[in-house]
Order: C-alpha cells, then structure tokens, then sequence
C-alpha cells in the first residue's frame, strides 16, 4: 500500500531535482520497499495521473498479481511510475 502522504512526499522530492536517472536512484534509496518506474509521460497510456507536477506526473503501479498494471487504487498500489513530461 501506498498512502497520499507518501505520493505528495514523493513529488515534493522530485519539485527539487531535475529527473535523471540519478535524482530517481536517490528517490528509491529515500523509499525503500516502493518499487519506482522512470519513463516519459507520453509512453503512459490515456490516464489522468494521480498526482501532477511542475515537470512529471506520478501513477500508481499494482504488483500483486503477475503482471505489472497501473492502478487508482492506493489500497493496492505497490510502486509509483515517475512520468517525465516534457513542455510542448
């Protein structure tokens, strides 16, 4: 489970970094036990991201089962997709 206070945390992290692949080594070395996903935004389907940022939005990733799928769902989240975007 992943609560809103670990997601709202979370993106007050990233507010203070620029999005490399060192910032999100650092994020999961501060969150042990979530399992972070880097990309860009437009490889995420159509889906309102549940939190977003100056830069990136954030989804919620379910694992329980065998294959990965994103979720709305904080009960069931398992780890976060940092989605970079990038201005048009």
């Amino acid at each position: 489970m992943i609560s809103p206070e670990q997601l709202q945390h979370i993106a007050s992290s990233l507010k203070t970094v620029t999005l490399n692949e060192a910032a999100i080594s650092q994020i999961r070395a501060d969150n042990p036990g979530i399992h972070f996903t880097y990309c860009m935004d437009d490889d995420i389907p159509e889906l309102e991201p549940m939190l977003a940022g100056e830069g990136f939005n954030l989804y919620l990733i379910d694992g329980r089962e065998h294959c990965l799928c994103l979720t709305a769902n904080y009960e069931n989240a398992t780890g976060i997709v940092i989605a970079e975007v990038i201005p048009e």
